[in-house]
C-alpha cells in the first residue's frame, strides 16, 4: 500500500501540467438551433421548409491522415428539432461511386463512405451517443464513455431512430432523425456538445467540423463544439421496450453421448426509462444462439487468451463495470457469466441492470445476474455494482463491488470452501487534462474467498501524454498470489507445469513502457509513419525477472490506405515451469533470449479485391519459429463480401523436445441481399484445437430492432479428421415493441 501510494504521489504532481484547453473550441464552433417551421418528413429529400432555416454547420476540417487544411469534399449539415425528434439533414459533396464493405448493420463503418454524428447532451466533456449512417442508410449507433481514448468503439448499444438516404451524381443526402426518449438527457441544458465526422475513403479522407486534433478520435467529447438551443429541449417521456423472443431447434452431440432432439424456448428482453437518464434492463432466460462465433487464434503463449464479449445484453454500458483494473488484469469479464469453471456454458436464468446518469456527474450501474445448476455445478448469482464520479473537469473517480455466490440447493451442498463465493471490491481514478493530452490512472482492488483468510491485493499505478508527433505510456501493476477475479480475467497468474500436470498460481509485478513518434508526410507514397518501442517486465513477487519483452515497430500508412508494419522482438525468459508445445518431452525450466523479426503488409482496403500477407521468424525457447500468414477478401460491393485467411506456425525444437506445425484456416462468406436480409457463413479450421467449425446464419430484420434467425452450427475433430462432435439448427424470432 506504501508503494503504492508513493508511485501516485510521484506521478500525479505531473501530470498537473495542463495543455492548451480545448474549451475555446465551444466558443469558436457554434451552431444555432430552432424549432421546424413545419412538418419533416424523413424521406432523404430535403425539401421541406424547415430545413432552409434550420441551423448550418459545414467548412469541416480534415482530421486524418493529417489534420492541417480541408478535405476534398465538403459536407453541409442542417439542424432542427421538434417536440420528438431532434433532426439532421446531410449534404455530402461526393461522387457517383462510394466505397462500402456491407449493407449489414453496425459493420465495416470506418472502412467506409459515411457520415457521424456525436452528441453530448450533458456537455460534460465524458460521454455521450454516437449515430452513424453511410449512403446506402447502413446504420451505426453507440455509447461512448469517459476514457474512451484508450478503448475501441464496440457499437454495441441498439436502439431505434430514423434515417433515410437519397445519392446523387456529385452529392449524397443523409436525413436523420433521433428521439429524444433515445438520447436520455436532463431537461434546461439549453447547450449540448456536438461533433459531425465524416468518412471519404476514395480519397482517404477523414474530417471533423471541429478543428480536432489528430491523436484524439472523433467522438473525444473533449473537442465538441456547442450546439445551441432557442429553448431547452423537453424529455416528458420515459420510454419502455418489450422484445420477447422464442426459439426452437434440433440438435445432437456426439462427445457427450446425446441423440438427435428437438426443444423450443422462449424468453424476453425489456428496457424501461425509470428516468430521462437512468435505465432498467431486464433478461429472462436469455438465448444467445445468433451471437457470432470467436475468431480463433493460433496461441503461442503460456496463458489463456482474451476474447471479448459478444453478447449484446452484456455489452450496453459494459464500460461501467469493465474498464477496471488494465487490459491484462480486469476485475470484471462478463463471459464469466454462463460458464463453469471448466469453461462450459450453463443457463441464465435471468438478471438486470440499472445503468445512467444519477446526476450529470455521477453514473451508476447495478447489475445482477442468475445462472442454473447443471450437474455437478451450482446455480450462481452474480452482482455488479459500480459507481463512476466525475471530479475536477474531465477526470473519474470510480468504485465498484462484485460478488459471486453459490446457491446450495438439495444437489449441491457441499462446495469446497474456494467455490462458495468469490469477492471483489476495489477504486480507480482516471485523470484527464481539458485538453485529453495527459491522462493518469491508479487502481487499488482487494478480492476476498472463505479459504484465505486475509485479503488479497491488486495495485496499478500509471500516466500518459499523448501529442500530435509524439506519444508516451508507463504502467506499473502489482497482484498477489491469492488475488481472485471470479467474475473477472487476469493473464499470467495461472501457471501450467506440463511435468507434473498441475497448475500453479503466482502473482507477480508488471512494468509497462512505450514511446511513439510519428512523422507525417505531404509529399511521397506515404502520409505518415510511426516508430514505436515498447517494453514489458515481468518480475516475481521478490522481484527476481520472470520475462522482459521489447518490441520496435515501424508502421507506415500510405496514400492509398496500404500499410506496412515491421516488428523486431527481443525476449528474455526465466522459465519457472516445464512448459511444452509438442506432444514430445517438455522444455525444461531455465533462461531462454530469444529474438525475432517480421513483417505485415495490408493492400488498398477501397478496392474490390485487397489482401494482407506476412511473415514472421526467429528464436522460440530452445528452438525456432515460423509463422506466416495471408488473407485476401473479394468485395461485390456492396452485396457482398467473400474472404479467406489461412496462418501457420511452425515450431521446431532439439529432437527430443519435438516439433509443430499449427494450421489456422478461415473461410468467410457474406451476402448482403437487402440493407435487412444478410447470410454469412463461417468456417474454422484449428488444429491448435482440434477443431473444425461451421457456422452459417441467415438473418432478416423484418422490422426495425426486430429479426428472425436461422443459425446452423456443425463442430468436428480435426484429429481424426471429419469426426463430428455437435451440430444445431436453431431458428430465432424477437421482437421490439415500444410501449
Amino acid at each position: 500500500m506504501r508503494t503504492y501510494i508513493l508511485s501516485l504521489l510521484v506521478i500525479f504532481p505531473t501530470c498537473l501540467l495542463q495543455a492548451q484547453d480545448p474549451s475555446k473550441f465551444q466558443e469558436q464552433f457554434q451552431v444555432h438551433i430552432s424549432k421546424a417551421t413545419s412538418p419533416i418528413k424523413v424521406d432523404g429529400v430535403l425539401e421541406e421548409d424547415a430545413w432552409s432555416k434550420a441551423g448550418e454547420a459545414k467548412d469541416f476540417h480534415l482530421k486524418r491522415p493529417i489534420d492541417i487544411g480541408r478535405p476534398k469534399k465538403q459536407t453541409i449539415v442542417k439542424i432542427t428539432y421538434d417536440e420528438k425528434y431532434l433532426y439532421f439533414g446531410v449534404k455530402a459533396m461526393d461522387t457517383n461511386y462510394y466505397v462500402i464493405q456491407t449493407l449489414k448493420r453496425d459493420n465495416g463503418f470506418f472502412e467506409s463512405d459515411a457520415f457521424s454524428i456525436a452528441i453530448d447532451p450533458v456537455n460534460q466533456r465524458t460521454n455521450g451517443f454516437v449515430f452513424s449512417v453511410n449512403p446506402y442508410n447502413v446504420q451505426t449507433e453507440d455509447l461512448v464513455t469517459a476514457n474512451s481514448g484508450f478503448e475501441e468503439m464496440n457499437f454495441s448499444w441498439d436502439n431505434k431512430w430514423i434515417s433515410a438516404t437519397s445519392r446523387h451524381e456529385d452529392y449524397w443526402i443523409a436525413e436523420i432523425a433521433i428521439p429524444f426518449s433515445t438520447l436520455r438527457f436532463k431537461e434546461g441544458k439549453k447547450i449540448w456538445g456536438l461533433n459531425l465526422f465524416r468518412s471519404d475513403l476514395k480519397n482517404n479522407e477523414y474530417s471533423t467540423w471541429t478543428d480536432m486534433p489528430i491523436n484524439f478520435p472523433f467522438y473525444d467529447f473533449g473537442y465538441t463544439g456547442a450546439m445551441l438551443w432557442d429553448q431547452s429541449p423537453t424529455n416528458a417521456h420515459t420510454p419502455v421496450s418489450f422484445i420477447p423472443y422464442t426459439t426452437g431447434s434440433v440438435g445432437s452431440n456426439k462427445e457427450e453421448n446425446v441423440g438427435t432432439i428437438a426443444k423450443g424456448n422462449a424468453g424476453f428482453d425489456a428496457k424501461v426509462g425509470l428516468t430521462s437518464s437512468i435505465n432498467l434492463d431486464v433478461t429472462v432466460n436469455p438465448d444467445f444462439s445468433q451471437v457470432d462465433v470467436d475468431k480463433q487464434v493460433t496461441n503461442l503463449t503460456r496463458f489463456d487468451i482474451f476474447f471479448p464479449e459478444r453478447r449484446t445484453f452484456f455489452l450496453e454500458n459494459a464500460d461501467l463495470f469493465s474498464n477496471y483494473g488494465i487490459p491484462p488484469i480486469r476485475p470484471f469479464y462478463s463471459r464469466t457469466i454462463g460458464l463453469d469453471k471448466n469453461g462450459n456454458k450453463i443457463p441464465i436464468l435471468g438478471g438486470a441492470r440499472i445503468s445512467g446518469n444519477l446526476s450529470k456527474r455521477t453514473r451508476i450501474g447495478i447489475m445482477n445476474m442468475q445462472t442454473q445448476a447443471q450437474d455437478e455445478t451450482a446455480g450462481q448469482s452474480y452482482t455488479a455494482v459500480s459507481i463512476n464520479q466525475q471530479v475536477q473537469k474531465r477526470s473519474v473517480l470510480k468504485a465498484y463491488y462484485f460478488d459471486r455466490t453459490a446457491r446450495e440447493d438439495q444437489h449441491h451442498k457441499n462446495f469446497s470452501s474456494m467455490d462458495k463465493y468469490g469477492r471483489n471490491t476495489g477504486i480507480d481514478y482516471n485523470y484527464v487534462d481539458m485538453s485529453g493530452k495527459w491522462n493518469a490512472w491508479s487502481s487499488y482492488h482487494a478480492s476476498f474467498k472463505e479459504q484465505i483468510n486475509t485479503p488479497q491485493f491488486y495495485s496499478a499505478v500509471g500516466g500518459g501524454y499523448i501529442e500530435r508527433k509524439f506519444t508516451t505510456i508507463i504502467d506499473y501493476s502489482s497482484i498477489t498470489d491469492d488475488y481472485y477475479a471470479d467474475m473477472g480475467f487476469i493473464s499470467r497468474i495461472n501457471n501450467y507445469d506440463a511435468l507434473l500436470d498441475t497448475i500453479i498460481r503466482k502473482g507477480f509485478k508488471q512494468f509497462y513502457g512505450q514511446v511513439k513518434y510519428t512523422a507525417f508526410f505531404k509529399k511521397g507514397p506515404f502520409n505518415q509513419a510511426s516508430f514505436s518501442l515498447e517494453n514489458i517486465g515481468i518480475f516475481n513477487r521478490d522481484n527476481t525477472l520472470n520475462e522482459l519483452n521489447n518490441d520496435f515497430t515501424i508502421l507506415f500508412n500510405a496514400k492509398n490506405t496500404s500499410t506496412l508494419a515491421l516488428k523486431m522482438t527481443n525476449i528474455e525468459n526465466h522459465l519457472q515451469y516445464y512448459t511444452s508445445f509438442t506432444d514430445k518431452k517438455p522444455i525444461p525450466p531455465g533462461i531462454y533470449k530469444n529474438l525475432s523479426g517480421g513483417f505485415l503488409y495490408s493492400s488498398d482496403v477501397r478496392k474490390k479485391f485487397f489482401y494482407s500477407a506476412g511473415i514472421g521468424m526467429g528464436q522460440f525457447f530452445n528452438g525456432k519459429v515460423l509463422r506466416a500468414e495471408f488473407g485476401v477478401n473479394y468485395r461485390v460491393q456492396p452485396f457482398g463480401n467473400f474472404g479467406f485467411t489461412i496462418q501457420e506456425s511452425k515450431l521446431t525444437f532439439p529432437e527430443v523436445y519435438g516439433k509443430s506445425n499449427l494450421f489456422l484456416i478461415a473461410p468467410k462468406i457474406e451476402i448482403n441481399f437487402t440493407n435487412n436480409i444478410f447470410w454469412t457463413t463461417f468456417l474454422q479450421y484449428n488444429n491448435q484445437r482440434n477443431n473444425f467449425n461451421i457456422n452459417s446464419r441467415l438473418q432478416w430484420r423484418y422490422k426495425p430492432m426486430s429479426d428472425i434467425f436461422i443459425v446452423y452450427t456443425d463442430n468436428y475433430y480435426t484429429d481424426p479428421f471429419m469426426k463430428n462432435k455437435n451440430r444445431a439448427l436453431v431458428f430465432k424470432m424477437n421482437y421490439w415493441l415500444n410501449l
